[in-house]
């Protein structure tokens, strides 16, 4: 990540294609599995949500483990708006541009706010594309989005070791002309 550059149009397009993405989100669908280890539906979109909001916090002044990694209950009919609200939140958050430079702590460490939107960038892509794979399969998600976040990915998580504080696992094959999503889903260790 260029040292210079500005994560936050790209950062709140991405949760833009959330907040499309959870308003399609039906109460029947929120206990199926996705491809997150661990998750289903109800439970990713927590998590997904609880990442806005730390992301937020961290925009705002806050220390980034302050908030746990989940909201708290959400009501089944509720998950579009609660993800317009976190959207709103981030975009107020990292209006002032001086965020970009000040130092901010999120789980992997102390961090300039710049470069703290672009490892959030990898997680709230990938879990996007998670979410779409209950939600709606066919969804076309943004590719430029997949690709800033499977660059920064690479540059940032590597390959070997996994394991112990990295919560990602071994990177899975991605097929032949797999579309950038799903080596980015690959490269974090979803099982493609």
């Amino acid at each position: 990540m260029d040292a210079t550059s500005d994560p936050r149009p790209q950062f709140l397009a991405a949760l833009g294609q959330l907040e499309k993405l959870v308003g399609a989100a039906e109460p029947e669908l929120l206990g199926r599995p996705t491809p997150c280890d661990g998750f289903d539906l109800r439970a990713l979109l927590g998590h997904t949500l609880g990442v806005a909001h730390r992301v937020a916090y961290t925009g705002e002044g806050g220390r980034g483990l302050d908030l746990p990694s989940a909201v708290g209950r959400i009501a089944d009919t509720d998950w579009a708006g609660a993800a317009g609200r976190a959207h709103a939140r981030v975009a107020a958050a990292w209006a002032d541009g001086t965020a970009l430079d000040r130092a901010v702590e999120v789980p992997w460490g102390v961090v300039p706010g710049r470069a703290a939107l672009a490892g959030y960038l990898v997680e709230i892509v990938t879990h996007t594309w998670d979410i779409a794979q209950v939600v709606d399969p066919a969804a076309e998600l943004d590719a430029g989005l997949a690709q800033a976040a499977l660059d920064t990915a690479r540059a940032f998580v590597p390959a070997e070791p996994r394991g112990g504080a990295v919560p990602f696992g071994p990177v899975s094959p991605a097929p032949d002309g797999a579309s950038v999503h799903v080596r980015l889903a690959a490269w974090l260790g979803r099982r493609i």
